[in-house]
Formats: C-alpha cells, structure tokens, sequence
C-alpha cells in the first residue's frame, strides 16, 4: 500500500524513479574508496590502456618492474568529462591486467598541467593532448622541411600558458647549420638540443636530449616529417614508431604517428608522450591579454607603449624596441608573429 503524504521525510528528496523498472535509484554516487591508481598511457576508440602498479592488486599482473598494463572503459557517472593521455586515473572493476580483463574508470585526479589547442585561432572547441607534462618539446627540422617559425612561436606560447617548461629540439643538422636558428632564439632564453643523422641512419646527439628529458615527462610535438618519430624511436627501442618521408613537392610531411602515446625511458627515469604530427596550433583558448607574456623578448619592451597600446597601432613601442636591436635579430619576425596572434584573436571576439 502507498504511504500516505504524511509520511514523507527528506530523505525522499535522494531518491528519483528509474524509468526502465520499478527500482528506485539514488542521486549519491559511490565514493569508489577502494579503487586502484594508474596513469593513462594510451587512448584508442574508447579504450584506455592504464599502467598499474602491482603493489594494488597483489600477484597475478602481466607488467614487468612491479607493474601491469590494465584496458578500461569510462564509467557512466563520468557522463562526457574527457580523458587523455597522462591523466591519471583511479579504477574499478577487473584490473588484473588478464587478455579479456576490462576495467572502468571511476575517476580522473586534479590535473597538474594540461597542453591543449585549438583547430584554428577562431575555433571555440579545445582540443586537450596530454595531462600532467611538465616539459615540451617542440621539434624542429632545420631542413626537409624547412623551420615553420610561427609554428614553434605558438607551441611556445600554448606551453607557457599551461605552465610547462619549454625545449626546443633541432632535427637533421647534418643537412643545415644549427647556428642561426640558435641565434633567432637566444633572445627567449628557451634550451635547446641539436640532432643529426648519421650516414648509417643513426642519431647523434641524442645524448643531449636524453640529459633535458631526465626525470621528467615530456610531450614532443611538431609537424609532420620533422622527425619526431624517429627521436621516440632511438630514444626508446621498443617503441616502434613508424616513420614517415616528406613530400619532395610540397615539402609537408606525412602523419605518421596517428595518436599520443605515452613511453617511459630505458632507464625508468622519465617519460617521453609521442603526438600525431600537427599542421597548425589554434590558440583561440589563451586570454589575448596573456599572450605578450608569453613573448618576454618583446613584453619588456611594452614600457615605451602608450596606455591601453593594442600593440598593433602606429604608436606602439615596439615597432622602436624591435628596431633599436633589443629583441634580437629574430624580433621583426617575432613581432609580426604576436601581431598576427592578436589580430586573430580580435577578430574573434568582434572587436
């Protein structure tokens, strides 16, 4: 029999229908107290491969070095909320790790950092690419294909406004002098490391590289033929990365790696993320106003600027800062960088 009006409490309140039966459901979530930590490594069509550590689940793992690789989906409850690559994660359900074992993802822990991007400077929708990186590594070709400037000028930017560390890494200089581009951007103050390819196929260099990316994790981006993969593949074996050939007509490379993919170094101190190459990085997602901080050759220089300066006016003062030598010798370039940046930026919001 139904109870009467009367005897309705507050804890009514936590309780709706289900639809599909005659069981109430409750608005509470589990709290999910027990489940087991990992970072995600991979993503591919709904699919999380998670690294877990053995000590959670007792023996029984298929990992090596006290830890196993778990598949998992995304819980329910998590609704559209986005994971990526370095996120990590806590899990429910069967991580042993087994062939035909499938867990669920409960939760997504507070991200440290997060590298994102937009399609183009007026696209609203964010693309997030790797959580919790702390170091990224823009890779460059000094030639086959030629530097893209504007390009790494962004990558720059993207990565200081997610307050990660900057690295630039100069590919294939056995094919052109590494000297002025190093010059151009000795102003930033920005590290940088120089590979080069041997007549066997090897690397040399890598030393270098391997020292900036000790004991941290790091992202490397860049466009495609510059020779991501081939560094992700001397810097770690096993890893497999196809490789692909510039176009000898246009000069553009061919995406090769097809997603991000997370690899720990041989000697378990850091972490290399591998992304698909890019063609262009929207910033449509940083503050306009935050973005000549994110030029420090050219920011001091905004004390000559008259008050509310848009920077792309007659009388800016950096058109004379730039001029007068104090950006370097890539500051025209570099200023007609920002200046593009901005006017983008104004576009889109209709200014």
């Amino acid at each position: 029999m139904a109870r009467a009006t009367s005897d309705y409490d507050e804890s009514d309140a936590k309780i709706r229908p289900n639809k599909r039966g005659s069981r109430p459901r409750s608005k509470d979530r589990p709290a999910h107290l027990d489940a087991v930590p990992g970072m995600v490594t991979a993503v591919d069509r709904g699919r999380y491969t998670v690294l877990v550590s053995d000590t959670d689940a007792g023996d029984g793992g298929v990992g090596v070095h006290g830890e196993r690789v778990v598949t998992a989906m995304r819980a329910r409850e998590l609704g559209r909320k986005g994971i990526v690559v370095g996120d990590d994660v806590a899990l429910v359900g069967d991580v042993s790790g087994s062939p035909d074992a499938l867990a669920r993802v409960v939760r997504v822990e507070p991200r440290r950092t997060l590298l994102r991007r937009t399609a183009d400077d007026t696209d609203p929708v964010e693309r997030a690419i790797v959580a919790n990186a702390d170091q990224l590594v823009v890779v460059s070709a000094l030639a086959n294909p030629e530097p893209r400037p504007r390009l790494i000028d962004r990558c720059l930017v993207a990565a200081y406004d997610a307050g990660m560390s900057p690295l630039l890494a100069l590919t294939k200089a056995d094919l052109a002098d590494p000297v002025p581009f190093l010059q151009d951007y000795a102003p930033l103050e920005v590290p940088a490391v120089v590979t080069s390819t041997t007549e066997t196929g090897g690397t040399d260099g890598l030393e270098g590289l391997r020292d900036a990316l000790r004991g941290r994790v790091s992202v490397l981006v860049g466009h495609s033929g510059v020779g991501k993969s081939t560094l992700v593949n001397a810097l770690v074996p096993d890893a497999y990365r196809a490789i692909g050939v510039v176009n000898v007509v246009t000069g553009r490379g061919r995406h090769t790696s097809t997603s991000a993919v997370a690899l720990r170094l041989p000697d378990r101190d850091g972490w290399v993320i591998d992304t698909p190459g890019i063609r262009s990085f929207g910033l449509a997602h940083v503050d306009p106003e935050r973005i000549i901080t994110h030029f420090p050759d050219l920011e001091a220089g905004t004390d000559e600027c008259p008050r509310g300066c848009s920077h792309d006016e007659e009388e800016c003062g950096l058109d004379a800062w730039v001029a007068s030598g104090r950006a370097g010798p890539a500051g025209a370039s570099r200023l007609e960088s920002l200046r593009r940046l901005l006017r983008t930026r104004q576009l889109q919001s209709g200014d």
